[in-house]
């Protein structure tokens, strides 16, 4: 899920349209920007929200008091 709505936001964005050639008679038309931003845009999208949720679950593991100890 992650990675599609970071390529949702990266290709809505203006900078990406404009290198996308959605401006007047598609000047400034660089479909390079395919083969170098978009996939980064991919692995971001899939790992940060991993990670996040690794550190998250990480933090929440040391918060609880060890019952183990008491036996």
């Amino acid at each position: 899920m992650g990675a599609v709505g970071a390529v949702s936001v990266w290709g809505m964005s203006d900078r990406t349209q404009r290198h996308l050639g959605n401006k007047f008679e598609n000047n400034g038309m660089d479909l390079g920007v395919l083969f170098t931003e978009l996939p980064f845009v991919l692995l971001a999208g899939a790992v940060v929200p991993a990670v996040v949720w690794a550190l998250g679950a990480w933090l929440l593991g040391r918060r609880r008091p060890r019952s183990d100890l008491h036996a």
